[in-house]
């Protein structure tokens, strides 16, 4: 049916998220986007794990070919959707309010940006249920794990990390790949766009 299809395309955006997150680290290299990417990555050997270690079966009970694994608890989208949602949210509300003035345009379009992450999240985790891939409590299990996982990693990366950027951007290897520290600039965007247009006359 047409729901189904809209919801299976929506269960795809994790996929989607970790191909941006590539993306982004080969054009950009961020060491702040590259510990993100770490969190994700981290955030799914812990799924592998948990779900040979409980090994609770799908509730599609062999209807799907194309699964890497028959065990769903908990759910892998759904782990990683969250763990993406919620870091996102910390960011955008602690990080960047350190570093920016918190202007009633800045707060509004963060306020949007939470809304459809938001939205986002729990469209992938009720995609799927609906398809059978997960039963209610493996989604829920998969969001709180990856919630979990999002909050202890934004805060290893602030506390722990973040101060150790500027010598790991300092490393000789680092300086050959390129690899960039951002996180004492207090507007990457506007300071991206004031160079680009200097570079660019």
């Amino acid at each position: 049916d047409l729901t189904g299809q809209v919801l299976a395309y929506i269960s795809l955006l994790p996929i989607a998220i970790l191909v941006g997150f590539v993306t982004l680290i080969v054009f950009k290299r961020e060491l702040h986007t590259i510990s993100f990417f770490g969190g994700l990555i981290m955030n799914e050997g812990v799924n592998w794990l948990l779900k040979h270690i409980l090994r609770e079966p799908r509730p599609c009970a062999g209807a799907h070919t194309t699964l890497h694994t028959e065990y769903g608890m908990p759910s892998s989208h759904s782990q990683l959707i969250w763990f993406f949602v919620v870091y996102f949210f910390l960011f955008l509300y602690l990080r960047m309010h350190q570093t920016n003035n918190a202007r009633c345009v800045d707060l509004l379009w963060r306020h949007i940006l939470s809304i459809i992450l938001l939205g986002i999240a729990l469209s992938v985790s009720y995609s799927r249920v609906y398809l059978l891939y997960h039963t209610w409590s493996q989604v829920f299990c998969g969001g709180v794990a990856g919630s979990t996982i999002g909050i202890i990693w934004f805060f290893f990366t602030q506390e722990v990390l973040t101060p150790l950027f500027p010598k790991i951007a300092a490393w000789p290897i680092s300086e050959y790949f390129l690899v960039r520290d951002t996180s004492l600039i207090p507007n990457i965007l506007w300071f991206e766009y004031t160079v680009t247009r200097s570079e660019a006359r």
